[in-house]
């Protein structure tokens, strides 16, 4: 198998500073050659003594009609690389890719220009949402004198809730979300969440679960029953629109309560519950699990679905 990393994000985002760092690293000059495969000619170059003592080999696909499999392997025989870095054109739409069948992604990165990061989420949400929604990391630069981050890491969190997220200035990473930008007190130890509430509080337990510690949470919710869980378990959750009409996503966790067994399938309740961060096998590993202490009966909500767009 063939090791490639993809480095994505629209024109001027950041792309080619961030390859180049990496190629600059003395961990990444390892044996062997690495060929760099550019999709969109940016403002960063890459000059010739860098390329020559990272053992890397520069090539053009500035057209998306070539980057095929077949253009790939002919690339790949005339180099013979190591590995391989793609640094994608962010106006392709990543969903269309397709690599040889033996090329396997080790990592996907995508790297976004703070300060145009609302005009191209309000123009091109679908193009944005593709980038991200199966990178592992998601690099913010150019955040210096922007107060909003807390709302652009939801609106990245909404469409991948695995990513990590990194927040840079002038100076280096930016701490992202204060527990005063909360929609809710965590002084409290009860927290009654309404839908926004619920949607926030979803994201931020998947990087904050130790703010939540030894706290009841009570929140309205559709009953999950998904094939093969324990008898005593069901997910409480929202429905959420989380990129566009087509792109829903239900946001809800594993909750353990007696009850659940008699739950009907998509009825609504009200829950409250404490949440801990335990083993669980549908995580394929740790996660956020919830322990009920009431379930009851509730009536729908006008709106049904959460709209993070």
């Amino acid at each position: 198998m063939k090791s490639v990393y993809i480095i994505n994000g629209f024109l001027e985002s950041g792309k080619s500073e961030f390859i180049r760092y990496t190629l600059e690293q003395p961990y990444f000059q390892t044996r062997g050659k690495t060929l760099l495969i550019l999709c969109e000619e940016g403002e960063v170059e890459f000059d010739e003594p860098l390329l020559k003592k990272s053992r890397t080999i520069l090539e053009m696909i500035d057209e998306e009609s070539d980057f095929t499999p077949e253009k790939l392997i002919e690339l790949e025989k005339k180099h013979k690389p190591e590995r391989i870095i793609i640094e994608y054109n962010g106006m392709w739409n990543y969903k269309n890719m397709k690599l040889p069948w033996h090329w396997k992604v080790e990592q996907q990165i995508t790297t976004i220009d703070a300060s145009t990061f609302p005009m191209y989420y309000t123009n091109m949400r679908s193009l944005l949402a593709e980038m991200i929604r199966k990178s592992e990391m998601i690099i913010f630069n150019r955040c210096d004198g922007i107060k909003d981050l807390s709302t652009y890491k939801r609106n990245v969190k909404a469409v991948n809730q695995s990513a990590e997220i990194i927040f840079e200035d002038a100076n280096g990473e930016v701490n992202e979300i204060m527990e005063d930008e909360l929609p809710y007190d965590l002084k409290k130890d009860h927290l009654e969440l309404d839908d926004t509430g619920y949607g926030i509080w979803y994201l931020d337990v998947l990087d904050h679960a130790e703010r939540y510690e030894n706290k009841k949470m009570t929140f309205l919710a559709m009953v999950l029953k998904p094939e093969g869980f324990p008898k005593d378990h069901f997910v409480p959750g929202r429905m959420a629109m989380t990129c566009c009409a087509e792109d829903m996503a239900f946001l809800g966790f594993a909750c353990e309560y007696d009850g659940a067994e008699k739950l009907e399938n998509k009825s609504w309740v009200k829950v409250t519950a404490t949440l801990t961060w335990e083993y669980w096998a549908d995580y394929n590993g740790e996660g956020p699990v919830l322990h009920a202490l009431s379930v009851e009966p509730a009536k729908a909500p006008k709106k049904e679905v959460i709209d993070f767009t």
